[in-house]
């Protein structure tokens, strides 16, 4: 299974969220930490926050924090709204489907259970597992930890 850029691009955003919890980051600060464009980063950031899973404040001192304790931000439940409406398969696809085995074929199901299994096996995984303890990636999202550090 292939994972879009954007829901790639969304844990990011999500994580580095979480690795600054105690204040509002800005679009800029998590496209230099993400290696992602801010014009990409708006798309996937209003995407995120109309699905409630982070707060936006617009103006001079807004920026954008998580909408909810990262133990309730359930990655499962993040890559399935992402990816929904991506088709797995040619088959899967209702507009473009040219497949001329569709009505025969047993693979789209086996397909689709695994696709299940795998949104199953990140639904018992929180944010803040990826987060919380994490040396090397609050490192990354937070270089200024690294000086006070040494």
């Amino acid at each position: 299974m292939r994972i879009t850029k954007r829901t790639n691009i969304a844990i990011r955003v999500l994580m580095f969220c979480g690795a600054n919890s105690d204040r509002l980051v800005t679009k800029s600060e998590i496209a230099a930490r993400c290696n992602t464009s801010e014009s990409h980063l708006a798309q996937v950031i209003n995407q995120l926050a109309q699905l409630g899973f982070l707060h936006t404040q617009r103006g001079r001192s807004g920026g954008i924090a998580l909408a909810r304790p990262m133990d309730q931000i359930v990655i499962g439940d993040v890559f399935r709204q992402l990816e929904s409406n991506v088709p797995i398969a040619e088959c899967f696809a209702d507009v473009d489907n040219t497949c001329p085995l569709v009505k025969a074929c047993r693979l789209k199901l086996a397909i689709a259970d695994a696709a299940e299994a795998f949104y199953a096996h990140l639904d018992d995984i929180t944010l803040d597992a990826l987060v919380c303890d994490n040396d090397a990636l609050l490192d990354i999202f937070m270089p200024e930890r690294c000086v006070k550090r040494a």
